[in-house]
C-alpha cells in the first residue's frame, strides 16, 4: 500500500470515528463522514467497500488507540483497589470523550450487521485482553487466587463498562451507586489483601469448602 493510499484509509478511519462521537451512527452515512474525513465519498467504497466495513474498521481502530493510551497505566498497578479505581476514573475519561456512548451505539447497530458485530467483538476484546492479564497478576497476590476466575472477570467488566454508560442515561444516581459499590469492592479487596498468612489460609479453607458446597 502507498504512503497516499495509507494516509487517505487513515484519515477515513478517523473521519468516520470523529462522526460516531460527534453525530451519533445515524449520521454516519458516507456523504457525512467523506465531508469530515475531507475526501470523496467513492473512496470509502474504493477502499472499504461500503460505509459498515469502514464502521467496522474505525471501531478495531478506535479500539487499537483507547487501548494503547492506558497500556502503561493498566501495567503499573500494584493492587485491586487500584485498578478499580483505575476504572472509575478511565470511566469518566472515556465517557467526557465520547467513546463509550459510541460503544453502546455500536452494539445496538452490531444486532443487525455481522460485520459491525464482529468488529465491536473485536474491540472490547483488545480491552477484554488486557485486563484479563491484569487480574491475573493482580489476584495471584490475593487469597481469591484460584478461585475468581480472571478470563470471566474481565468481561463482566467490560460488559458492566458500557452498560454503566447507558443505564446512567436513564438513572445517574443508580449508576452512581453502581461506582460506589466497586469502591466498596476494592475496601473489601483491600482488607484481603492485608490478612495475614494464617488468616488467608482460613480464607482459602473457607472458599474451598464453598465451592464443594
Amino acid at each position: 500500500m502507498s504512503a497516499g493510499s495509507a494516509a487517505t484509509k487513515e484519515k477515513l478511519l478517523e473521519g468516520a470515528l470523529s462522526t460516531l462521537v460527534e453525530q451519533g451512527i445515524a449520521k454516519a452515512s458516507a456523504r457525512t463522514i467523506a465531508a469530515t474525513a475531507g475526501v470523496g465519498q467513492g473512496l470509502i467504497f474504493y477502499h472499504f467497500g461500503s460505509v459498515d466495513e469502514l464502521l467496522a474498521a474505525a471501531c478495531r481502530y478506535g479500539a487499537e488507540q483507547r487501548v494503547d493510551r492506558y497500556r502503561d497505566r493498566l501495567a503499573a498497578l500494584g493492587s485491586l483497589p487500584e485498578l478499580l479505581e483505575f476504572a472509575r476514573e478511565m470511566h469518566a475519561e472515556e465517557r467526557a470523550a465520547g467513546y463509550v456512548a459510541m460503544l453502546g451505539q455500536l452494539l445496538a447497530a452490531g444486532q443487525n450487521s455481522p460485520s459491525l458485530a464482529a468488529a465491536t467483538a473485536a474491540g472490547l476484546g483488545l480491552w477484554i485482553e488486557e485486563l484479563e492479564a491484569v487480574l491475573e497478576r493482580l489476584l495471584a497476590a490475593t487469597p481469591l487466587a484460584g478461585f475468581a476466575d480472571p478470563a470471566g472477570l474481565a468481561r463482566a467488566t467490560a460488559a458492566s463498562f458500557v452498560g454503566i454508560e447507558l443505564y446512567e442515561g436513564v438513572d445517574p444516581e443508580g449508576a452512581g451507586r453502581a461506582l460506589d459499590a466497586l469502591e466498596q469492592l476494592a475496601a473489601l479487596a483491600a482488607v484481603l489483601e492485608g490478612l495475614g498468612p494464617l488468616t488467608q489460609r482460613a480464607v482459602r479453607h473457607g472458599l474451598r469448602r464453598g465451592t464443594r458446597d
